[in-house]
Protein backbone atom coordinates (compact mmCIF):
# COMPACT_ATOMS: atom_id res chain seq x y z
CA UNK A 1 0.00 0.00 0.00
CA UNK A 2 3.06 2.50 0.62
CA UNK A 3 4.87 1.43 -2.48
CA UNK A 4 0.93 2.41 -4.26
CA UNK A 5 0.72 5.46 -2.67
CA UNK A 6 4.51 6.95 -3.44
CA UNK A 7 4.19 5.99 -7.28
CA UNK A 8 1.25 7.68 -7.06
CA UNK A 9 2.99 10.88 -6.09
CA UNK A 10 4.73 11.87 -9.01
CA UNK A 11 1.48 11.71 -11.45
CA UNK A 12 -0.19 13.46 -8.87
CA UNK A 13 2.54 16.09 -8.64
CA UNK A 14 2.38 16.01 -12.44
CA UNK A 15 -1.72 16.53 -12.84
CA UNK A 16 -1.07 19.85 -10.51
CA UNK A 17 1.70 21.04 -12.75
CA UNK A 18 -0.45 20.89 -15.66
CA UNK A 19 -3.20 22.41 -14.06
CA UNK A 20 -0.92 25.32 -12.62
CA UNK A 21 0.88 26.13 -15.94
CA UNK A 22 -0.90 28.83 -17.61
CA UNK A 23 0.31 27.60 -21.29
CA UNK A 24 -1.69 23.95 -20.50
CA UNK A 25 -4.43 26.33 -19.54
CA UNK A 26 -4.68 28.37 -22.38
CA UNK A 27 -3.90 25.28 -24.87
CA UNK A 28 -6.77 23.40 -22.97
CA UNK A 29 -8.91 26.50 -23.66
CA UNK A 30 -8.11 27.21 -26.95
CA UNK A 31 -8.19 23.37 -27.96
CA UNK A 32 -12.11 23.55 -26.67
CA UNK A 33 -12.98 26.76 -28.39
CA UNK A 34 -11.37 25.70 -31.61
CA UNK A 35 -13.55 21.90 -31.34
CA UNK A 36 -16.93 24.04 -30.26
CA UNK A 37 -16.55 27.02 -32.86
CA UNK A 38 -14.46 25.03 -35.71
CA UNK A 39 -14.52 21.04 -35.43
CA UNK A 40 -18.34 20.88 -34.70
CA UNK A 41 -19.67 23.04 -37.66
CA UNK A 42 -17.63 21.06 -40.10
CA UNK A 43 -18.95 17.58 -38.29
CA UNK A 44 -22.45 19.64 -39.10
CA UNK A 45 -21.55 19.83 -42.68
CA UNK A 46 -20.78 16.26 -42.81
CA UNK A 47 -23.87 14.98 -41.27
CA UNK A 48 -26.06 17.06 -43.22
CA UNK A 49 -24.48 15.85 -46.77
CA UNK A 50 -25.73 12.43 -45.57
CA UNK A 51 -28.92 13.87 -44.45
CA UNK A 52 -31.92 12.90 -46.88
CA UNK A 53 -32.89 15.96 -49.30
CA UNK A 54 -35.59 18.38 -48.18
CA UNK A 55 -37.44 17.43 -51.33
CA UNK A 56 -38.23 13.81 -50.12
CA UNK A 57 -40.59 12.96 -47.18
CA UNK A 58 -37.40 11.14 -45.57
CA UNK A 59 -35.54 12.50 -42.63
CA UNK A 60 -33.08 9.49 -42.46
CA UNK A 61 -29.34 8.94 -43.86
CA UNK A 62 -28.07 8.32 -47.37
CA UNK A 63 -25.36 8.20 -49.77
CA UNK A 64 -27.57 9.34 -52.82
CA UNK A 65 -26.71 12.77 -52.52
CA UNK A 66 -22.62 11.76 -52.56
CA UNK A 67 -24.42 9.55 -55.83
CA UNK A 68 -25.88 12.37 -57.51
CA UNK A 69 -22.57 14.66 -56.94
CA UNK A 70 -19.75 12.16 -58.23
CA UNK A 71 -21.68 10.14 -60.71
CA UNK A 72 -25.18 11.04 -61.25
CA UNK A 73 -27.07 12.66 -64.37
CA UNK A 74 -26.15 16.19 -63.06
CA UNK A 75 -22.59 15.36 -62.24
CA UNK A 76 -20.54 17.37 -65.41
CA UNK A 77 -22.38 20.30 -64.02
CA UNK A 78 -22.64 20.08 -60.91
CA UNK A 79 -19.06 19.16 -59.71
CA UNK A 80 -16.69 17.91 -62.05
CA UNK A 81 -16.63 21.80 -64.90
CA UNK A 82 -17.48 23.51 -61.57
CA UNK A 83 -13.94 22.33 -59.72
CA UNK A 84 -12.02 22.62 -62.54
CA UNK A 85 -13.26 26.29 -62.96
CA UNK A 86 -12.28 26.93 -59.23
CA UNK A 87 -8.94 24.87 -59.22
CA UNK A 88 -7.92 26.71 -62.18
CA UNK A 89 -9.31 30.18 -60.87
CA UNK A 90 -7.21 29.49 -57.99
CA UNK A 91 -4.10 28.45 -59.07
CA UNK A 92 -4.16 31.40 -61.54
CA UNK A 93 -5.15 33.64 -58.93
CA UNK A 94 -2.12 32.54 -56.34
CA UNK A 95 0.44 32.36 -58.79
CA UNK A 96 -0.44 35.73 -60.30
CA UNK A 97 -0.78 37.04 -56.68
CA UNK A 98 2.98 35.64 -55.90
CA UNK A 99 4.32 37.25 -58.38
CA UNK A 100 2.85 40.52 -58.13
CA UNK A 101 3.24 40.86 -54.39
CA UNK A 102 6.01 38.72 -54.08
CA UNK A 103 7.94 41.06 -56.41
CA UNK A 104 6.58 44.28 -54.71
CA UNK A 105 7.73 42.98 -51.46
CA UNK A 106 10.94 42.09 -52.38
CA UNK A 107 11.49 46.17 -54.06
CA UNK A 108 10.28 47.29 -51.23
CA UNK A 109 12.08 45.30 -48.19
CA UNK A 110 15.33 44.62 -50.02
CA UNK A 111 16.63 47.29 -52.80
CA UNK A 112 16.52 50.78 -53.03
CA UNK A 113 13.69 51.65 -54.45
CA UNK A 114 12.71 54.78 -53.75
CA UNK A 115 8.46 56.16 -53.25
CA UNK A 116 8.63 52.59 -50.98
CA UNK A 117 5.61 53.95 -48.48
CA UNK A 118 3.91 55.46 -51.80
CA UNK A 119 3.86 52.16 -53.38
CA UNK A 120 3.03 50.37 -50.21
CA UNK A 121 -0.26 52.82 -50.03
CA UNK A 122 -1.23 51.88 -53.21
CA UNK A 123 -0.56 48.16 -52.63
CA UNK A 124 -3.14 48.29 -49.86
CA UNK A 125 -5.92 50.05 -51.50
CA UNK A 126 -7.19 47.17 -53.53
CA UNK A 127 -7.64 45.09 -50.14
CA UNK A 128 -9.58 47.95 -48.46
CA UNK A 129 -11.75 47.04 -51.43
CA UNK A 130 -14.46 44.36 -51.66
CA UNK A 131 -13.41 41.70 -54.09
CA UNK A 132 -16.86 42.35 -55.46
CA UNK A 133 -16.94 45.77 -55.95
CA UNK A 134 -13.54 45.26 -58.12
CA UNK A 135 -15.73 43.22 -60.08
CA UNK A 136 -18.91 46.37 -60.45
CA UNK A 137 -15.71 48.49 -61.51
CA UNK A 138 -14.41 45.59 -64.45
CA UNK A 139 -17.70 45.65 -65.99
CA UNK A 140 -18.38 49.48 -65.83
CA UNK A 141 -15.27 49.20 -68.12
CA UNK A 142 -16.05 45.89 -70.29
CA UNK A 143 -19.63 45.68 -69.91
CA UNK A 144 -21.00 44.46 -73.21
CA UNK A 145 -24.78 43.54 -74.53
CA UNK A 146 -24.67 40.04 -72.94
CA UNK A 147 -27.14 40.73 -70.05
CA UNK A 148 -28.64 43.67 -71.18
CA UNK A 149 -28.67 47.65 -70.30
CA UNK A 150 -25.94 50.04 -71.51
CA UNK A 151 -22.36 49.22 -72.02
CA UNK A 152 -19.23 50.10 -70.43
CA UNK A 153 -16.70 52.76 -71.20
CA UNK A 154 -14.94 50.71 -73.21
CA UNK A 155 -17.76 50.39 -75.69
CA UNK A 156 -18.37 54.54 -74.68
CA UNK A 157 -14.52 55.70 -76.07
CA UNK A 158 -14.25 53.00 -78.64
CA UNK A 159 -17.56 52.35 -80.07
CA UNK A 160 -16.28 48.00 -80.03
CA UNK A 161 -18.23 45.86 -77.96
CA UNK A 162 -16.04 43.72 -75.33
CA UNK A 163 -15.84 40.08 -76.50
CA UNK A 164 -17.43 37.86 -73.77
CA UNK A 165 -14.36 35.87 -72.57
CA UNK A 166 -12.79 39.72 -71.72
CA UNK A 167 -16.25 40.91 -70.29
CA UNK A 168 -17.14 37.77 -68.23
CA UNK A 169 -16.00 33.82 -67.06
CA UNK A 170 -12.15 33.06 -66.65
CA UNK A 171 -10.50 35.75 -67.58
CA UNK A 172 -11.62 38.68 -65.77
CA UNK A 173 -12.42 36.31 -62.45
CA UNK A 174 -9.05 36.05 -62.14
CA UNK A 175 -7.02 39.43 -62.99
CA UNK A 176 -9.80 40.81 -60.37
CA UNK A 177 -9.34 38.63 -57.62
CA UNK A 178 -5.79 38.44 -58.27
CA UNK A 179 -5.87 42.73 -57.43
CA UNK A 180 -7.84 42.08 -54.46
CA UNK A 181 -5.54 39.07 -53.02
CA UNK A 182 -2.24 39.85 -53.93
CA UNK A 183 -1.85 42.12 -50.56
CA UNK A 184 -1.35 38.96 -48.89
CA UNK A 185 1.79 37.71 -50.44
CA UNK A 186 3.10 41.68 -50.05
CA UNK A 187 2.23 42.13 -46.43
CA UNK A 188 3.42 38.07 -45.61
CA UNK A 189 6.66 38.24 -47.11
CA UNK A 190 7.19 41.83 -46.53
CA UNK A 191 7.47 41.04 -43.04
CA UNK A 192 9.57 37.49 -43.28
CA UNK A 193 11.78 39.71 -45.33
CA UNK A 194 12.49 42.30 -42.88
CA UNK A 195 13.48 39.83 -40.32
CA UNK A 196 15.69 38.21 -42.18
CA UNK A 197 18.70 38.53 -40.25
CA UNK A 198 21.08 40.31 -42.53
CA UNK A 199 24.16 38.78 -40.54
CA UNK A 200 23.58 35.34 -42.83
CA UNK A 201 23.55 37.35 -45.97
CA UNK A 202 26.27 39.45 -45.41
CA UNK A 203 28.22 35.72 -44.32
CA UNK A 204 27.74 34.44 -47.18
CA UNK A 205 28.56 37.29 -49.42
CA UNK A 206 32.13 37.32 -47.60
CA UNK A 207 32.50 33.66 -48.35
CA UNK A 208 32.31 34.58 -52.22
CA UNK A 209 28.82 33.92 -53.20
CA UNK A 210 26.91 36.15 -55.41
CA UNK A 211 23.70 38.09 -54.77
CA UNK A 212 21.61 35.12 -56.66
CA UNK A 213 22.99 32.39 -55.49
CA UNK A 214 22.81 34.74 -51.49
CA UNK A 215 18.86 34.83 -52.46
CA UNK A 216 18.68 31.53 -53.51
CA UNK A 217 20.80 29.29 -50.87
CA UNK A 218 19.75 31.86 -47.85
CA UNK A 219 17.19 34.07 -48.28
CA UNK A 220 15.11 32.00 -49.79
CA UNK A 221 14.83 28.99 -47.46
CA UNK A 222 14.03 31.52 -44.82
CA UNK A 223 10.86 33.04 -46.20
CA UNK A 224 9.69 29.52 -48.17
CA UNK A 225 6.75 29.79 -45.09
CA UNK A 226 6.04 32.73 -45.51
CA UNK A 227 5.06 32.09 -49.20
CA UNK A 228 3.40 28.56 -48.32
CA UNK A 229 1.12 30.36 -45.57
CA UNK A 230 0.03 32.82 -48.23
CA UNK A 231 -0.34 30.62 -51.33
CA UNK A 232 -2.94 28.64 -49.04
CA UNK A 233 -4.64 31.91 -47.39
CA UNK A 234 -4.86 32.72 -51.75
CA UNK A 235 -5.65 29.55 -52.81
CA UNK A 236 -8.50 29.10 -50.53
CA UNK A 237 -9.79 32.41 -50.53
CA UNK A 238 -10.18 31.90 -54.76
CA UNK A 239 -11.27 29.14 -54.23
CA UNK A 240 -14.49 29.63 -51.83
CA UNK A 241 -15.29 33.22 -53.46
CA UNK A 242 -18.81 34.06 -54.25
CA UNK A 243 -19.43 37.33 -55.12
CA UNK A 244 -16.41 38.06 -57.73
CA UNK A 245 -17.37 34.39 -59.82
CA UNK A 246 -21.55 35.27 -59.32
CA UNK A 247 -21.07 38.93 -61.18
CA UNK A 248 -18.29 37.99 -64.06
CA UNK A 249 -19.23 34.16 -64.48
CA UNK A 250 -22.77 33.72 -63.97
CA UNK A 251 -23.98 35.84 -67.02
CA UNK A 252 -21.98 33.03 -69.00
CA UNK A 253 -23.18 30.29 -66.95
CA UNK A 254 -19.45 29.97 -65.73
CA UNK A 255 -20.04 28.08 -62.48
CA UNK A 256 -17.83 27.42 -59.91
CA UNK A 257 -17.59 25.21 -56.72
CA UNK A 258 -19.31 28.01 -54.63
CA UNK A 259 -21.35 29.81 -57.40
CA UNK A 260 -22.85 26.55 -57.53
CA UNK A 261 -22.94 25.81 -53.60
CA UNK A 262 -25.02 28.18 -53.39
CA UNK A 263 -27.29 27.99 -56.69
CA UNK A 264 -27.59 24.50 -55.21
CA UNK A 265 -28.90 25.84 -51.15
CA UNK A 266 -31.61 28.28 -53.34
CA UNK A 267 -32.63 24.84 -55.57
CA UNK A 268 -33.48 23.68 -51.80
CA UNK A 269 -30.55 20.93 -53.17
CA UNK A 270 -29.12 21.69 -49.68
CA UNK A 271 -27.77 17.85 -48.96
CA UNK A 272 -25.80 18.55 -52.57
CA UNK A 273 -24.48 22.00 -51.93
CA UNK A 274 -22.73 20.28 -48.16
CA UNK A 275 -21.41 17.57 -50.94
CA UNK A 276 -19.61 20.33 -52.66
CA UNK A 277 -18.47 22.19 -49.30
CA UNK A 278 -16.86 18.73 -48.43
CA UNK A 279 -15.22 18.86 -51.84
CA UNK A 280 -13.72 22.30 -50.94
CA UNK A 281 -12.55 21.41 -47.57
CA UNK A 282 -10.94 18.07 -48.46
CA UNK A 283 -8.88 19.99 -51.30
CA UNK A 284 -7.70 22.50 -49.18
CA UNK A 285 -7.00 20.04 -46.71
CA UNK A 286 -4.81 18.33 -49.13
CA UNK A 287 -3.08 21.39 -50.06
CA UNK A 288 -2.30 22.58 -46.39
CA UNK A 289 -1.00 18.58 -45.92
CA UNK A 290 1.76 18.94 -48.83
CA UNK A 291 2.63 22.10 -47.83
CA UNK A 292 3.24 20.94 -44.22
CA UNK A 293 5.60 18.14 -45.68
CA UNK A 294 7.33 20.57 -47.88
CA UNK A 295 7.82 22.85 -45.56
CA UNK A 296 8.87 20.86 -42.45
CA UNK A 297 11.37 22.09 -39.67
CA UNK A 298 12.12 25.16 -41.88
CA UNK A 299 9.10 27.18 -39.94
CA UNK A 300 11.47 27.39 -36.86
CA UNK A 301 14.36 29.96 -37.78
CA UNK A 302 14.61 32.35 -35.28
CA UNK A 303 15.18 35.81 -36.67
CA UNK A 304 14.51 38.18 -33.88
CA UNK A 305 17.05 37.93 -31.33
CA UNK A 306 18.34 40.19 -28.73
CA UNK A 307 20.81 41.06 -31.20
CA UNK A 308 20.74 43.92 -33.74
CA UNK A 309 20.40 43.15 -37.50
CA UNK A 310 21.80 45.66 -40.21
CA UNK A 311 19.38 45.21 -43.71
CA UNK A 312 21.39 44.73 -47.43
CA UNK A 313 19.95 46.63 -49.61
CA UNK A 314 20.30 45.88 -53.35
CA UNK A 315 21.12 48.44 -55.80
CA UNK A 316 19.01 48.56 -59.01
CA UNK A 317 21.32 51.13 -60.74
CA UNK A 318 20.18 52.11 -63.93
CA UNK A 319 16.97 50.14 -63.89
CA UNK A 320 15.64 51.76 -60.23
CA UNK A 321 13.87 55.46 -62.31
CA UNK A 322 12.17 53.36 -65.20
CA UNK A 323 10.81 50.65 -62.49
CA UNK A 324 9.85 53.84 -60.20
CA UNK A 325 7.88 55.51 -62.70
CA UNK A 326 6.66 51.49 -64.26
CA UNK A 327 5.49 50.57 -60.81
CA UNK A 328 3.98 53.97 -59.41
CA UNK A 329 1.90 54.08 -62.66
CA UNK A 330 1.07 50.47 -62.62
CA UNK A 331 -0.23 50.24 -59.05
CA UNK A 332 -1.90 54.22 -59.36
CA UNK A 333 -4.05 52.50 -62.30
CA UNK A 334 -4.95 49.36 -60.52
CA UNK A 335 -5.82 51.15 -56.98
CA UNK A 336 -7.37 54.83 -58.67
CA UNK A 337 -8.95 53.61 -61.64
CA UNK A 338 -11.92 51.68 -60.52
CA UNK A 339 -11.95 54.29 -57.23
CA UNK A 340 -12.35 56.95 -60.30
CA UNK A 341 -14.78 54.99 -62.18
CA UNK A 342 -16.94 53.86 -59.48
CA UNK A 343 -17.25 57.80 -57.88
CA UNK A 344 -18.00 58.83 -61.30
CA UNK A 345 -20.71 56.75 -61.50
CA UNK A 346 -22.01 58.12 -58.47
CA UNK A 347 -22.95 61.13 -60.02
CA UNK A 348 -24.78 59.86 -63.21
CA UNK A 349 -28.37 59.48 -63.66
CA UNK A 350 -28.06 56.87 -65.79
CA UNK A 351 -25.55 54.16 -65.12
CA UNK A 352 -22.77 54.01 -67.82
CA UNK A 353 -23.54 57.33 -69.48
CA UNK A 354 -20.10 59.63 -69.02
CA UNK A 355 -21.89 62.59 -70.40
CA UNK A 356 -21.76 66.23 -68.25
CA UNK A 357 -25.56 66.24 -68.90
CA UNK A 358 -26.08 62.98 -67.23
CA UNK A 359 -24.58 64.34 -63.83
CA UNK A 360 -26.64 64.62 -60.67
CA UNK A 361 -26.05 65.25 -57.07
CA UNK A 362 -29.10 63.01 -56.45
CA UNK A 363 -27.73 59.81 -55.43
CA UNK A 364 -25.84 61.64 -52.19
CA UNK A 365 -28.26 64.37 -51.20
CA UNK A 366 -31.25 64.12 -53.34
CA UNK A 367 -35.11 63.87 -52.04
CA UNK A 368 -37.41 61.39 -52.17
CA UNK A 369 -38.55 61.15 -55.85
CA UNK A 370 -40.79 58.58 -57.65
CA UNK A 371 -39.10 58.55 -60.69
CA UNK A 372 -36.11 57.87 -59.52
CA UNK A 373 -34.58 54.76 -58.06
CA UNK A 374 -38.29 53.94 -56.71
CA UNK A 375 -38.63 56.83 -54.48
CA UNK A 376 -35.11 56.03 -52.30
CA UNK A 377 -33.40 59.35 -51.08
CA UNK A 378 -29.98 59.98 -51.27
CA UNK A 379 -27.70 58.04 -48.94
CA UNK A 380 -26.77 60.68 -46.72
CA UNK A 381 -30.24 61.59 -46.46
CA UNK A 382 -31.01 57.94 -45.61
CA UNK A 383 -31.28 56.88 -41.94
CA UNK A 384 -30.47 53.07 -42.48
CA UNK A 385 -26.90 54.37 -43.97
CA UNK A 386 -26.23 55.61 -40.13
CA UNK A 387 -27.53 52.42 -38.62
CA UNK A 388 -25.02 50.98 -40.99
CA UNK A 389 -22.07 52.35 -40.05
CA UNK A 390 -22.41 51.96 -36.27
CA UNK A 391 -23.25 48.59 -36.06
CA UNK A 392 -20.33 47.99 -39.02
CA UNK A 393 -17.84 49.81 -36.75
CA UNK A 394 -19.34 47.62 -33.73
CA UNK A 395 -18.66 44.38 -35.63
CA UNK A 396 -15.07 45.85 -36.99
CA UNK A 397 -13.48 47.04 -34.13
CA UNK A 398 -14.99 44.23 -31.40
CA UNK A 399 -14.27 41.18 -33.59
CA UNK A 400 -10.69 42.26 -35.23
CA UNK A 401 -9.59 43.33 -31.62
CA UNK A 402 -10.45 39.95 -30.30
CA UNK A 403 -8.97 37.86 -33.48
CA UNK A 404 -5.66 40.03 -32.92
CA UNK A 405 -5.17 39.13 -29.39
CA UNK A 406 -6.41 35.95 -29.62
CA UNK A 407 -3.84 35.18 -32.76
CA UNK A 408 -1.24 36.39 -30.94
CA UNK A 409 -1.98 34.09 -27.42
CA UNK A 410 -2.65 31.07 -30.43
CA UNK A 411 0.85 32.01 -31.94
CA UNK A 412 2.58 31.56 -28.63
CA UNK A 413 1.36 28.18 -28.29
CA UNK A 414 2.33 26.66 -31.54
CA UNK A 415 5.23 28.39 -31.41
CA UNK A 416 6.08 26.62 -28.26
CA UNK A 417 4.18 23.55 -28.42
CA UNK A 418 4.93 23.49 -32.15
CA UNK A 419 6.17 19.34 -31.57
CA UNK A 420 3.02 18.75 -29.40
CA UNK A 421 -0.78 17.25 -29.94
CA UNK A 422 -2.14 20.27 -28.70
CA UNK A 423 0.25 22.73 -30.43
CA UNK A 424 -0.12 21.08 -33.92
CA UNK A 425 -4.27 20.63 -33.33
CA UNK A 426 -4.29 24.67 -32.59
CA UNK A 427 -2.16 25.25 -36.09
CA UNK A 428 -4.42 22.79 -37.77
CA UNK A 429 -8.23 24.20 -35.86
CA UNK A 430 -7.40 27.70 -36.42
CA UNK A 431 -6.93 27.75 -39.85
CA UNK A 432 -9.67 25.96 -41.28
CA UNK A 433 -12.44 28.73 -41.08
CA UNK A 434 -10.62 29.71 -44.47
CA UNK A 435 -11.61 26.17 -45.82
CA UNK A 436 -15.24 26.53 -45.47
CA UNK A 437 -17.34 28.90 -47.82
CA UNK A 438 -18.13 31.64 -46.13
CA UNK A 439 -22.07 30.78 -47.04
CA UNK A 440 -22.03 27.56 -45.60
CA UNK A 441 -20.40 28.54 -42.40
CA UNK A 442 -23.37 31.28 -42.12
CA UNK A 443 -25.88 28.51 -42.76
CA UNK A 444 -24.66 26.15 -40.04
CA UNK A 445 -24.22 29.11 -37.08
CA UNK A 446 -27.81 29.88 -38.00
CA UNK A 447 -28.68 26.36 -37.14
CA UNK A 448 -26.07 26.06 -34.20
CA UNK A 449 -27.53 29.43 -32.40
CA UNK A 450 -31.02 29.72 -33.76
CA UNK A 451 -32.01 28.61 -29.99
CA UNK A 452 -30.42 28.17 -26.75
CA UNK A 453 -27.96 25.64 -26.66
CA UNK A 454 -24.84 24.25 -24.35
CA UNK A 455 -25.13 27.37 -21.60
CA UNK A 456 -25.52 29.73 -25.13
CA UNK A 457 -28.66 31.97 -25.66
CA UNK A 458 -29.79 31.87 -28.71
CA UNK A 459 -28.31 34.90 -30.72
CA UNK A 460 -29.81 34.74 -34.19
CA UNK A 461 -30.92 38.52 -34.85
CA UNK A 462 -28.32 39.96 -32.67
CA UNK A 463 -24.68 41.31 -33.31
CA UNK A 464 -22.89 38.95 -31.06
CA UNK A 465 -23.62 36.21 -33.51
CA UNK A 466 -21.86 38.10 -36.43
CA UNK A 467 -18.85 39.20 -34.30
CA UNK A 468 -18.57 36.13 -33.42
CA UNK A 469 -18.51 34.10 -36.86
CA UNK A 470 -16.29 37.06 -38.22
CA UNK A 471 -13.99 36.22 -35.30
CA UNK A 472 -13.76 32.60 -35.89
CA UNK A 473 -13.35 33.27 -39.62
CA UNK A 474 -10.65 35.93 -39.03
CA UNK A 475 -8.86 33.15 -36.91
CA UNK A 476 -6.26 31.90 -39.41
CA UNK A 477 -4.94 35.05 -40.53
CA UNK A 478 -4.30 36.29 -36.93
CA UNK A 479 -3.09 32.89 -35.97
CA UNK A 480 -0.68 32.54 -38.37
CA UNK A 481 0.35 36.07 -38.14
CA UNK A 482 0.82 35.36 -34.26
CA UNK A 483 2.82 32.47 -34.94
CA UNK A 484 5.37 34.00 -37.28
CA UNK A 485 6.19 36.28 -34.85
CA UNK A 486 6.41 33.84 -32.56
CA UNK A 487 8.41 31.85 -33.99
CA UNK A 488 11.00 34.45 -34.88
CA UNK A 489 11.46 35.71 -30.82
CA UNK A 490 14.28 33.76 -29.58
CA UNK A 491 13.21 31.69 -26.56
CA UNK A 492 16.59 33.13 -24.68
CA UNK A 493 14.78 36.38 -23.99
CA UNK A 494 12.06 34.48 -22.26
CA UNK A 495 14.62 32.33 -19.98
CA UNK A 496 16.95 35.06 -19.11
CA UNK A 497 13.26 36.24 -17.57
CA UNK A 498 11.96 33.12 -16.23
CA UNK A 499 15.73 32.36 -14.69
CA UNK A 500 15.27 35.95 -12.85
CA UNK A 501 11.88 34.37 -11.28
CA UNK A 502 9.46 36.09 -13.60
CA UNK A 503 6.10 34.41 -13.92
CA UNK A 504 4.82 33.30 -16.93
CA UNK A 505 2.38 36.24 -17.03
CA UNK A 506 4.99 39.05 -16.21
CA UNK A 507 7.26 37.47 -19.57
CA UNK A 508 4.28 37.12 -21.44
CA UNK A 509 2.85 41.22 -20.94
CA UNK A 510 6.60 42.49 -20.34
CA UNK A 511 8.89 40.29 -22.91
CA UNK A 512 6.82 39.02 -25.48
CA UNK A 513 3.31 41.57 -26.25
CA UNK A 514 5.69 44.73 -26.26
CA UNK A 515 7.69 42.67 -28.97
CA UNK A 516 4.53 41.73 -31.20
CA UNK A 517 2.74 45.07 -30.53
CA UNK A 518 3.76 46.16 -33.60
CA UNK A 519 2.71 42.76 -35.27
CA UNK A 520 -1.33 43.26 -33.42
CA UNK A 521 -1.62 46.80 -34.36
CA UNK A 522 -1.05 45.23 -37.37
CA UNK A 523 -2.89 42.84 -37.85
CA UNK A 524 -6.01 44.30 -35.89
CA UNK A 525 -6.00 46.82 -38.48
CA UNK A 526 -5.96 44.22 -41.78
CA UNK A 527 -8.62 42.34 -39.57
CA UNK A 528 -10.31 45.67 -39.39
CA UNK A 529 -10.58 45.97 -43.14
CA UNK A 530 -11.31 42.62 -43.45
CA UNK A 531 -14.48 42.45 -41.46
CA UNK A 532 -16.00 46.21 -42.40
CA UNK A 533 -15.93 45.05 -46.15
CA UNK A 534 -16.94 41.10 -45.07
CA UNK A 535 -20.43 40.21 -46.96
CA UNK A 536 -20.62 36.29 -48.08
CA UNK A 537 -19.89 35.13 -44.31
CA UNK A 538 -22.75 37.66 -42.66
CA UNK A 539 -25.54 37.98 -45.25
CA UNK A 540 -27.48 34.83 -43.91
CA UNK A 541 -26.92 36.43 -40.40
CA UNK A 542 -27.97 40.09 -41.39
CA UNK A 543 -31.94 41.29 -40.13
CA UNK A 544 -33.03 44.45 -40.71
CA UNK A 545 -32.45 45.81 -37.53
CA UNK A 546 -28.41 44.99 -38.11
CA UNK A 547 -27.73 45.85 -41.32
CA UNK A 548 -23.97 46.31 -42.08
CA UNK A 549 -22.43 48.53 -44.93
CA UNK A 550 -21.59 45.79 -46.84
CA UNK A 551 -25.18 44.21 -46.70
CA UNK A 552 -27.07 47.92 -47.44
CA UNK A 553 -24.92 47.90 -50.43
CA UNK A 554 -25.50 44.68 -51.47
CA UNK A 555 -29.14 44.95 -51.71
CA UNK A 556 -29.02 48.59 -53.26
CA UNK A 557 -27.05 46.42 -55.85
CA UNK A 558 -29.55 43.32 -56.47
CA UNK A 559 -32.29 46.28 -56.91
CA UNK A 560 -30.59 47.46 -59.59
CA UNK A 561 -29.73 50.97 -57.72
CA UNK A 562 -26.24 50.36 -58.63
CA UNK A 563 -25.03 54.35 -57.82
CA UNK A 564 -26.28 53.72 -54.41
CA UNK A 565 -24.00 50.79 -53.98
CA UNK A 566 -21.42 52.78 -55.11
CA UNK A 567 -21.69 55.50 -52.96
CA UNK A 568 -21.69 52.79 -50.01
CA UNK A 569 -18.88 51.41 -51.30
CA UNK A 570 -16.56 54.81 -50.78
CA UNK A 571 -18.06 55.59 -47.52
CA UNK A 572 -16.47 51.66 -46.73
CA UNK A 573 -13.09 53.44 -48.40
CA UNK A 574 -12.90 56.76 -46.50
CA UNK A 575 -13.93 55.14 -43.36
CA UNK A 576 -10.99 52.33 -43.51
CA UNK A 577 -8.58 55.47 -44.31
CA UNK A 578 -9.52 57.44 -41.10
CA UNK A 579 -9.48 53.75 -38.86
CA UNK A 580 -5.51 53.10 -41.18
CA UNK A 581 -4.61 56.97 -40.20
CA UNK A 582 -5.57 56.29 -36.39
CA UNK A 583 -4.06 52.94 -36.22
CA UNK A 584 -1.31 54.28 -37.84
CA UNK A 585 -0.92 56.81 -35.10
CA UNK A 586 -1.24 55.27 -31.87
CA UNK A 587 0.20 51.89 -32.65
CA UNK A 588 3.22 53.47 -35.03
CA UNK A 589 2.22 50.78 -38.08
CA UNK A 590 4.37 51.34 -41.08
CA UNK A 591 2.81 48.66 -44.16
CA UNK A 592 6.32 49.22 -45.85
CA UNK A 593 7.72 46.87 -42.95
CA UNK A 594 5.09 43.96 -43.69
CA UNK A 595 2.26 43.48 -40.67
CA UNK A 596 4.41 44.02 -37.85
CA UNK A 597 6.18 46.88 -39.50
Amino acid sequence: MITSFHSRIPVVNRLIQVLTNPVYLMSALALLFLLYMVAFPIGQILLESFQEDARSDGTGFTIQNWLNVFSGSISQSIFYRPLMHSLSIGLSVSVLSFLLGGGLAWLVMRTDFRYKKSVTMLAIIPYMLPSWVMAFAWMSVFKNDRIGGGQGLFYSLFQISPPDWLAYGFVPIVLTMTLNYFTFFFLLLSVALGAVNASLEESARILGASSARTIRKITLPLIIPAISSAFILTFSKSLGSFSVPAFLGLPTKYYTIATMLHSSIQNRMVSEAYVLCIVLLMVCALLIFFNQKAVGKRKSFATITGKDSRKHLYSLKRWRRPLTWIVLGGMGAVSAVPLVVLTLQTFMMTNSQFSFDNFTLHFWLGESNPAIASGEVGVLKNDALFSAIGNSLKISFVAASIAALMGIVFGYIISKRRNRFDGRSIEQLSYLPYLIPGIAFSAIYLSMFATPSWLLPGLYGTLTLIILICVVNELPIATRSGASTMHQIGGELEEAAYVQGASWFRRFSKILLPLSKKTLFSVFLLLFISVIKELDLIILLITPENNTLPTLMFKYAESGFQQYANALMLIIVVIILITYYIASKLGKIDFTKGIGG
